[in-house]
């Protein structure tokens, strides 16, 4: 009985301090996010193991490894690492149905036990935009529709336009058949016109399985609008006897067929110097006859559209020097000034004489005019001094003439000195008589 007693003793002594040496003893372990396809690495720790086995089971409680033992026959999973302080495992080509809680057991008295969840993300689908039917016309409601499969959790889906975002759109969210995956689908409702033509519409998916790296469907938009017209001219200044070009910018989808040019709603009237070659119309050497309305016409498959331009031709101006005028007194303005006796028909003459250096249609000074004037005065002047140097002499010749009355038959010069005293007597004695 003593030695029955002894040996219980010692039973219990020995399970007291197995039992107190696992006190420090249990497994770590972390959750894992792996993508559906890829691998994944389930790891359990222990930092004090006195050689205490360890044991990876699934979430149906299959053993998958005991210590470096594989007991589960699925080629997908291998033995990583395993020591007294850490068994690691590897599943590859994780699906779906991989998801769920890992147990790592420690086998101490009693069995501790920790728990890693292994989640499987799904990979959305490569997305499809449905609804756009080619040709699309201006001005009609466009509604496209993106929609991508197999997402879990569920993607997001966002639009773009000239890689511009586009909020106001519709956001459908269903789960799949497998009740593990979800369909999103997203609508985008939207008028076109003509500057959507060639605009690339953008769907992109994220998802956090898809590491930054978003997929994109696109569409290329294809628009059919009416044509818009406008002539631009080769200068904005048209002067006469200089050639013009008139050119009919045009656009339009389908693009416009060959223009057609008009002139004050008619045909050109003089084709032979009004060429038109393509979208252009030359005009060789203006004149004043081309002055009118030019309408340019272009049309496609969906309207017709046109632009006029009026055209105004200019004079050509002259090209004058800066000179002075120096008036000068010639036969000819002579002869001109000839009628200067009656002032009316002086002025009236003197102003229809042109300057034919100067401008059609300039209000300046008359340099003709002022020059005409200025010769008038100058003949006028020198008319009177004429006059009265004659005026003078005459004067003069009379006043000899009378002095010398009454000496011319004198037989000496004695007696025609005593005549000519006897005259001045009797001028003096006509003096006294007229006083």
């Amino acid at each position: 009985m003593i030695w029955k007693r002894s040996a219980v003793l010692r039973f219990y002594s020995v399970c007291g301090l197995l039992l107190q040496g696992s006190q420090g003893q249990f497994p770590l372990t972390q959750n894992v996010t792996v993508v559906e396809g890829g691998t994944a690495i389930l790891t359990c720790r222990v930092d004090q193991n006195d050689n205490t086995s360890l044991q990876w089971s699934n979430p149906a409680q299959q053993t998958l490894y005991f210590d470096d033992k594989k007991a589960l026959r699925d080629n997908r999973i291998e033995l990583v690492r395993a020591s007294w302080h850490e068994l690691s495992i590897s599943v590859s080509d994780v699906s779906l149905s991989d998801e769920g809680q890992y147990t790592c057991s420690l086998f101490t008295m009693p069995v501790k036990t920790s728990k890693a969840y292994l989640t499987v993300l799904g990979v959305p689908e490569k997305p499809q935009i449905s609804g756009f039917s080619s040709p699309v016309m201006e001005g009609d409601l466009m509604q496209l529709t993106c929609k991508t499969s197999g997402s879990k959790p569920a993607a997001d889906i966002r639009w773009f336009k000239n890689d511009k975002e586009i909020k106001d759109v519709k956001y459908l969210k269903e789960e799949d058949a497998n009740r593990k995956t979800f369909t999103v689908s997203s609508t985008l409702d939207f008028r076109v016109d003509r500057s959507d033509d060639g605009v690339a519409v953008i769907c992109r998916v994220d998802h956090e399985s898809l590491n930054a790296t978003p997929q994109v469907a696109m569409q290329v938009l294809e628009i059919h609008y009416t044509p818009s017209v406008k002539i631009i001219p080769s200068t904005p200044f048209p002067q006469e006897g200089q050639p013009l070009i008139l050119t009919c910018e045009s656009k339009g989808k389908p693009l416009p067929e060959p223009v057609l040019w008009t002139k004050d709603g008619g045909e050109l009237p003089d084709p032979d110097r009004m060429v038109v070659s393509g979208r252009e119309l030359n005009i060789l050497f203006l004149n004043k006859t081309d002055n009118g309305t030019y309408r340019c016409e272009a049309t496609n498959t969906i309207g017709q559209s046109s632009a006029e331009y009026v055209l105004i031709v200019h004079d050509v101006p002259n090209t004058l020097l800066s000179t002075t005028i120096i008036p000068s007194l010639t036969t000819a303005t002579v002869t001109t000034t000839v009628a200067i006796t009656t002032s009316p028909t002086t002025s009236a003459t003197t102003s229809s004489i042109r300057d034919p250096n100067a401008l059609a249609g300039q209000t300046g000074p008359d340099h003709a005019l002022i020059g005409g004037i200025v010769a008038v005065v100058v003949f006028v002047t020198l008319c009177s001094i004429f006059l009265l140097g004659r005026y003078l002499a005459r004067h003069k010749g009379t006043y000899l003439t009378n002095e010398a009355k009454g000496a011319e038959d004198a037989p000496d010069a004695d007696t025609a000195i005593i005549n000519a005293e006897g005259s001045q007597v009797n001028a003096e004695e006509k003096k006294e008589y007229f006083i």
